[in-house]
Parts: structure tokens; C-alpha cells; sequence
């Protein structure tokens, strides 16, 4: 989660810091569609790709959103949402005979047999101190091999992490619920909740910290913010942090016996239920109308593809994604004709990434393209760990060590100059591939309503959707090729940018192997070409077909 930059501001006058202006100008909703040319903002040129695609057949293409789950009956994603015809709904069996019982619109890796469903989660940091106390909490090091040893110090600096983490956490939990009380008992104070800057001016009291909250207040009316948003986001920061004291960093806690699967085996495929938007839809949902919200039906939003089909499989609580989910996730998404697979999801430690890798190669063998969101820890992933990824950890001599498959996804800004990468976005010349818009994006979230949020989470879906646009219209390029085709048409940008989390100025094309920005207009127009050249500058060429991604047999893998 990325903090808004209201509340960080409005905290450092409770804080007593000194800053200049908050400025809180905003683009329009759209602008991640716009064109850099024409709007004078770094969209994807969605309108102008569509003028060039007029009159160009197109196929329906699946789109599997592994993620927290969607909502389903949304105005502006109930019409594009993939349903298993060969499944009968509600008839408690499996009708068509590929392991999950009334599949209609996906499926729910986190959820067990009696419907409930895991809201909350460790991180997996956690549960691998958990893994690791059982064995050595006590232990003579003295007396342990060398490879127990080895586990002994990784055991010693989880614990050091944890225990950093909750202090932290306790401390933030405990800072943004003061500001939120305070703010409440302002408002009981004055007698209403719909204040004016004009009764904070007005407003008289002996209590500091009353007076720091009616600064605080005034502040955010004076800059043209709304009193219940800001109420609302100090709210959002509160429960953050109390959930990570609560739920991601408490070694106490474990979920897993709502799902009631074997956890010690990862090729286990025969659990979860059908409830695919769970308790909290939220990032599922915005996920999902960026991809393919209903274009051009005059509510809401338009997603990026226009001929699409979104396979909602929920394996996201809030927490850390588990490894054995992640691959079933991936399979069952491949074994019932999704396309392209979006993955905006990320840790700093894997529990069993053979497991996601076989997933992966799986993926590669069916033809499908893998899109996947950077993280947002202002973090080189060249340098620092994030899962998942497209490196094999058993790659053998004459064997890719890398999936082809696999599109790694930062976030830009809709600002211009040094501001234009997303401040919390992971970067890597060698590990992220390309950049998106991922700040500010209006999308969908559950109840019909919409709402902005920022991430590589927005970022990876703009991406997803462009890669559906090209498998719809240009059905004969492959996933690799699709790859190919989106980091080949790429924006470059010849600017020096704020590295993310820091001040240093870098060049923008060491933040990424392309070092640009996805270009759907670009795109298409390299993809048409291509497909008359019968060839790509990269990659491996026209092999005629899109491989066996419609495959919806129950396929193990060994």
C-alpha cells in the first residue's frame, strides 16, 4: 500500500515539520488513455490505437486476474466476465470434469469447502520465521552442521526483521490513530462533521493537541481536499498498520485451516470454493476494470480492451500470496483458455518458487503471456529479492534460465520531468522490463462505484490490456511474440528522473530493460507490420497459432 501524499503532507504539520504549498492538482480520470502527443500526458494512446484497429476483426480473448477477487455484478464488468458454460451452475457438481465444483466465473484458492473464505494473512517472512522457530529456537549453534547453521543465521535475521516490523507498525498504528481520534473529537467539539475552514479559524480550545488537529484540518480544506476523504485515508493508514501488527508480521496467526487443504504438498490441486470476489474486492476489482471495463457504454470507465473476457481467480488475501496458490492459480487460469494472466501481486520471500516455476513453464508451454506488477518498494530488483519472477531456480545447462513468457511492470506518474516514475515503483535495468501508468488510476471497485488508486498494481493491468488488444486483433502472434511487440514499441524516454525513493538523478532508461513507456498505438502498428514482415527483430518468429491455450482438460503437471 502507498500512503497518499494528502495524509503524509497533513502529518508533518502534526509533526511539526516545515513544507512549502501542498499542491493536490490531479489529471484527468482518463489520462492513462490519453497520448503524449495530442494531451501532453504519457497515457498509452488508447484512442488513437483504436482509430488505427477501425474496421479490423477481432477475437474474444480471456484475460485471469489472480488477485483478491472481483466483483462480479459490477455496472461496468458484469458484461465482460468469464463464464464457464460447461458448468452448471449451483448443481454441486463438476459438471465439466476439470477438478472444481461450479467454476462459473473462476475459482478460490483461499477459500474452504464450507464457503468461508481467508481475509487476512502472514507475510511470508513470517512464516518462514515460524518454519524456522520450530526447529532452532533454543538450539546450541555450536552443535549444528553446516548447513544448519546456515539456516540457524537466516532464522536469527527473520527474527531480527519481525521484530523491527512490529515496533514500527505499533508505532505508525498508534501515530495515525491518534490523528484520527483527535480528529473525531474536533468534530464532536464544533458539533458537526461538515466543518468549513471558516469554523477551524473560529475554533478556540486549551487542548494542543485539539489546536494541532484544527491545523491539520484547515490545511487540507485550504488546499481543496474534502474533509471526508482525508478522514477517510486516516482511516485507510490506520487500518494498514494495524493489520500488519495484527495479521502480517504476528507469528501467532494462521489462516490456513479455512482453507483446510495439506499445505505440506504444493502439487495438491483439490481445494478452495467458487466464491470469486471474497470479503474485500477492492484491488481485484480495480485490477480488472483497467483491463477491460465496458469501453464506450457512457458510465463509468473504459478499461483497455475492448473484445474481452476477465476470469476472476482469487488468491490474494490481505497479506502475502502463498506459493502452492500462485501455481494453481496460474494453471487453472491456463487450463481454462485464459490468454494472458495478470499478476499484481509481490513479496520479498518465496516459500516454494519450484512450485510457481513449473506453473510458469506450464504457462510457456501453453502460449500464454504472464504480466506481472514490479512491487512498490522503491526497491532495484536487480539487486533485492522480489517474488514472484521469471528466473527458473532450476534452470539446468542447456535449459532457458529465464521465462519468455513474462512481462515485468513498473509504474510511472501522470507528472512530467524528474517526477515521472512513480516514486514507489521497483526499478531494474535487467529485471523490469517496461513502464506504465500506475498512479492516479479511476477504475472500478465494488457496490458500482469507482476510485483511484496507485500502484504496479495498476500499472501491470494496463499492460495485460494492451497485451489482450493484440491477441484479439493479431490472434497469430504468439505470447513470447506479444512480449516482443510491447517492449519493441515502447515510448523511449531520453530524461534524467528521480531514481524512485531518493533524489538522485538517473537516466530513465536505466530503470528498465527498455527504459520506456508501453504505447498501444505503437504497438498495434508494430504488430501489423510484423505480421506482414512474418517476423519480429526479436524473438522467434511466426510459428502459426496461438498454441493449446484453450486447452480446458485437467492437466497435472509432473
Amino acid at each position: 500500500m502507498k500512503i497518499r501524499l494528502l495524509i503524509l503532507a497533513c502529518l508533518m504539520v502534526v509533526q511539526g515539520a516545515i513544507f512549502g504549498q501542498l499542491s493536490v492538482t490531479a489529471p484527468p480520470d482518463d489520462w492513462f488513455h490519453l497520448d503524449k502527443e495530442t494531451d501532453h500526458l504519457q497515457g498509452i494512446s488508447t484512442q488513437k490505437m483504436y482509430e488505427f484497429l477501425k474496421g479490423k476483426k477481432s477475437e474474444t480473448v480471456v484475460v485471469g486476474v489472480i488477485d483478491s477477487g472481483i466483483d462480479t455484478k459490477h455496472e461496468d464488468l458484469k458484461a465482460v466476465m468469464w463464464v464457464n458454460t460447461d458448468e452448471v451452475a449451483g448443481n454441486h457438481l463438476d459438471d465439466d470434469k476439470n477438478g472444481y465444483v461450479d467454476d462459473v466465473q473462476g475459482w478460490n484458492f483461499i477459500g474452504g469447502k464450507d464457503g468461508k473464505d481467508v481475509a487476512f494473512d502472514q507475510l511470508e517472512v513470517t512464516r518462514l520465521y515460524v518454519k524456522y522457530r520450530k526447529k532452532y529456537k533454543g538450539a546450541d549453534f555450536s552443535k549444528l552442521s553446516k548447513k544448519e547453521k546456515k539456516e540457524y543465521q537466516q532464522y536469527k535475521k527473520l527474527e531480527k526483521e519481525i521484530q523491527e516490523k512490529k515496533e514500527e507498525m505499533k508505532g505508525n498504528a498508534a501515530l495515525y490513530g491518534g490523528i484520527l481520534e483527535a480528529v473525531q473529537n474536533l468534530m464532536k467539539a464544533i458539533g458537526k462533521e461538515d466543518i468549513s475552514k471558516e469554523d477551524l479559524d473560529n475554533f478556540q480550545s486549551d487542548d494542543p493537541q485539539m489546536l494541532r488537529a484544527a491545523a491539520v484540518l484547515s490545511n487540507v480544506l485550504e488546499n481543496g481536499a474534502e474533509l471526508k476523504e482525508f478522514k477517510d485515508q486516516l482511516k485507510e493508514a490506520y487500518d494498514y498498520y494495524s493489520n500488519q501488527l495484527n495479521y502480517y508480521y504476528n507469528p501467532d496467526y494462521n489462516p490456513r485451516s479455512i482453507v483446510g487443504d495439506n499445505y505440506a504438498d504444493s502439487y495438491q490441486r483439490d481445494y478452495g470454493n467458487n466464491d470469486v470476489q471474497g470479503p474485500d474486492a477492492m484491488h481485484g476489482t480495480h485490477v480488472a476494470g483497467i483491463i477491460g471495463a465496458i469501453r464506450n457504454n457512457g458510465i463509468g470507465v473504459n478499461g483497455i480492451a475492448d473484445n474481452v473476457r476477465i476470469m476472476s481467480v482469487r488468491t490474494v488475501p490481505d497479506g502475502d500470496e502463498r506459493d502452492k496458490d500462485v501455481a494453481n492459480a496460474i494453471i487453472y487460469a491456463v487450463n481454462n483458455g485464459a490468454s494472458v494472466i495478470n499478476m499484481s501481486f509481490g513479496k520479498g520471500y518465496a516459500w516454494d518458487k519450484d512450485a510457481v516455476d513449473k506453473a510458469v513453464k506450464y504457462a510457456r508451454k501453453h502460449d500464454v503471456l504472464l504480466v506481472h506488477a514490479a512491487g512498490n518498494s522503491s526497491q532495484n530488483n536487480d539487486e533485492t529479492d522480489n517474488f514472484p519472477n521469471d528466473q527458473y531456480r532450476k534452470a539446468g545447462w542447456f535449459k532457458p534460465k529465464k521465462a519468455d513468457n513474462w512481462l515485468e511492470v513498473g509504474a510511472i506518474s501522470w507528472q512530467d520531468g524528474e517526477e515521472i516514475p512513480a516514486s514507489f515503483t521497483n526499478y531494474g535495468k535487467q529485471n523490469v522490463d517496461v513502464f506504465s501508468p500506475g498512479v492516479d488510476i479511476y477504475s472500478t471497485v465494488p457496490g458500482n462505484k469507482y476510485k483511484h488508486l496507485d500502484g504496479t498494481s495498476m500499472a501491470a493491468p494496463v499492460v495485460a490490456g494492451l497485451a489482450a488488444v493484440l491477441r484479439s486483433y493479431y490472434p497469430r502472434l504468439t505470447a513470447v511474440q506479444v512480449k516482443d511487440v510491447i517492449m519493441q514499441s515502447v515510448e523511449k524516454l531520453h530524461v534524467k528522473v528521480k531514481k524512485p525513493g531518493s533524489d538522485e538523478l538517473v537516466p530513465f532508461s536505466e530503470l528498465s530493460q527498455t527504459g520506456g513507456v508501453v504505447n498501444g498505438y505503437n504497438a498495434v502498428r508494430l504488430a501489423d507490420k510484423t505480421l506482414g514482415k512474418k517476423k519480429l527483430k526479436k524473438g522467434k518468429g511466426l510459428k502459426g497459432g496461438k498454441g493449446d491455450n484453450k486447452n480446458k482438460s485437467k492437466v497435472v503437471i509432473p
